[in-house]
């Protein structure tokens, strides 16, 4: 999903990594959208929760940039969080061990990118300004007033958050773990 609010200029830009010591990033193009030119991304400080997860773990997001989408939330996931992230239980231990790093970027030089909203992209090497620990993921969650579920089928959740026209990310939803059958 692209931008549902234009972008706004930011003071700094973040990305995550398990990775404690990168030094400079280079341009890519993802393994997982390989159509893409190659580009450092990073994400801004309103969107930066959808990457307080292991990398390579399956997640689902929803969120609200206004009032009349708060209430929206609010009805049809039953929260009164501003954001409900969905991971599968199957990674709750990776979740709650992963190593998790914040890198913070000086904006100069990056552009919204069009086809996700909160995600920026440069076409030129970028070293971080500083990085540090994340600390407890579930804490920052709590913390920030996102609500994470962890649940045994990303499937209902999925379907949901794509039928409910509010702004949504999925993220490497390909390597969820299909549910098991009932014995």
């Amino acid at each position: 999903m692209g931008w549902t609010i234009d972008p706004v200029a930011q003071s700094v830009l973040f990305h995550y990594s398990e990775d404690p010591e990168i030094r400079g990033f280079e341009p890519h193009v993802p393994r997982t959208n390989p159509d893409v030119a190659a580009a450092v991304w990073a994400i801004d400080a309103a969107h930066a929760a959808l990457y307080w997860f292991p990398r390579a773990c399956p997640r689902v997001t929803v969120w609200a940039n206004d009032a009349s989408q708060q209430r929206q939330l609010q009805q049809a996931f039953a929260t009164s969080a501003w954001r409900v992230q969905a991971a599968p239980r199957s990674w709750s231990d990776a979740i709650h061990t992963c190593k998790l790093f914040e890198y913070r970027f000086d904006p100069e030089g990056f552009d919204p990118w069009p086809e996700a909203e909160g995600q920026w992209v440069a076409s030129r090497r970028v070293s971080p300004l500083s990085s540090a620990p994340v600390g407890d993921l579930v804490a920052r969650h709590r913390d920030a007033g996102v609500e994470l579920r962890l649940v045994a089928d990303l499937r209902p959740i999925r379907d949901a958050v794509v039928a409910s026209g509010l702004p949504f990310s999925v993220v490497r939803y390909a390597s969820a773990d299909p549910p098991s059958p009932p014995a």
